[in-house]
């Protein structure tokens, strides 16, 4: 573990801590001798100020560093491979307050390929001849951790590591046997080896709780069992956020599958771009999820079924926009179960390997050109050939409505 060490400069300079006096002050010679001091004495007592100044900020700073020492504890004993505190910015309020403004970032042992970051204020105080942190909490706007919802409770799993705040062992070692099931599905799916092959899970007590983690209002993610957070083009920590309120709505089959389909997107970051458009990331993580499960499509499908059935056989693929959280429910599920059929009419057209390809390549120039680069068809022509299937599936009579092109 990377911790700052002690800053030697700042003893130097804080005598008084030692002994256990009152922090240095900022004030002017005139303050403290109660004479008019020359041009000179105020020159000197300015720059002793800023000297005062800048070693009790450095008192703080050290104050804040040291905090990451108490990190393992806070995350359930979990070893880190690195963690720390990088303070912004310092304010003090009086001679024995202060806050801090801080980046947190740490890496946990054997999972994070690279660090998790959080934005941090901290409140501090003078007791004792030192600084003392007295409150660590999100940074104004910033999302929550889960160590800020309770104690926190971690499970080992085979290729997981659940971390929960509210719940028995039990339940979290199920959750690590659902994502244990999922993660070898998801490698064998996406075999490039920019993945570790193994997921973090976090388990909030309920579904507010898990909008605090997300940055998001309550009730926000209701009905989602799922949420994976991280950045695309990877070069972050992912984390499988879990609504457990709706996961233990689920059946078996429903918990692996969800827990598959947000260890796929773990597993695809690294090749996935503001580029890459939702109905392929969304189509892929399904794809992969339902793989080897024999799941029919009526059964996986029933909205778009219901839809095609009807004469309305969507005029285009999936927009970003269709798969919006707090949509229309029956929106969302076709556009979701179209995502995935188009992802499967790739790879029985063109290939698994091609699928692959087209999804690393629509990460780098857009979906457009890599439907021209990696299978030679035209956006156009894909559209055709991907409404023609849902017709096939569903046993659609013809054109429906909407389908004059």
């Amino acid at each position: 573990m990377r911790f700052p060490g002690r800053w030697a400069a700042v003893l130097g300079v804080l005598g008084a801590l030692a002994s256990g006096c009152a922090p240095p002050q900022t004030r002017p010679a005139s303050e403290t001798t109660g004479a008019a001091p020359s041009a000179a004495a105020g020159g000197a007592a300015a720059s002793s100020a800023a000297a005062s100044s800048a070693a009790v900020d450095g008192a703080v700073r050290e104050a804040v560093a040291a905090r990451a020492g108490l990190l393992p504890g806070l995350l359930g004993g979990v070893p880190l491979r690195s963690a720390a505190y990088r303070t912004l910015d310092v304010r003090h309020d009086g001679p024995r307050r202060a806050s801090a403004d801080a980046e947190l970032t740490y890496t946990l042992d054997g999972y994070d390929p690279a660090p998790a970051t959080a934005r941090r204020r901290l409140d501090l105080a003078w007791h004792d001849g030192r600084w003392r942190v007295t409150a660590d909490r999100p940074a104004p706007g910033q999302p929550a951790q889960l160590w800020d919802q309770g104690p926190v409770r971690a499970v080992r799993g085979a290729r997981s590591l659940v971390l929960g705040v509210g719940h028995p062992p039990q339940h979290l070692r199920e959750v690590a046997a659902h994502a244990d099931r999922a993660v070898p599905a998801v490698a064998a799916a996406w075999p490039d080896g920019t993945w570790r092959g193994t997921v973090v899970v976090l388990v909030p007590a309920g579904l507010d709780a898990m909008g605090a983690l997300l940055g998001a209002g309550p009730g926000a993610y209701r009905g989602v069992a799922a949420v994976t957070t991280g950045r695309t083009g990877g070069g972050a920590a992912d984390r499988v956020v879990v609504n457990p309120e709706a996961y233990q709505g689920l059946g078996d089959f429903g918990r692996t599958f969800v827990l598959a389909h947000e260890t796929a997107h773990v597993a695809t970051r690294a090749a996935t771009t503001a580029a890459t458009p939702l109905w392929l990331s969304e189509g892929l993580a399904d794809k992969i999820a339902y793989g080897g499960t024999g799941r029919a499509v009526a059964d996986a499908a029933p909205e778009l079924g219901r839809a095609v059935r009807a004469g309305n056989v969507p005029r285009a693929l999936p927009a970003d926009g269709d798969f919006t959280f707090g949509g229309d429910p029956a929106t969302v599920a076709r556009a979701y179960e179209g995502a995935w059929l188009a992802c499967e009419l790739i790879a029985d057209r063109w290939g698994e390997e091609k699928l692959a390809a087209f999804y690393r390549e629509a990460g780098r120039s857009g979906a457009p050109r890599a439907l021209r680069d990696v299978l030679g068809t035209t956006p156009q022509e894909f559209t055709r050939a991907w409404r023609d299937r849902l017709r096939q599936e569903f046993g659609g009579a013809g054109p429906g409505r909407g389908d004059a092109e």
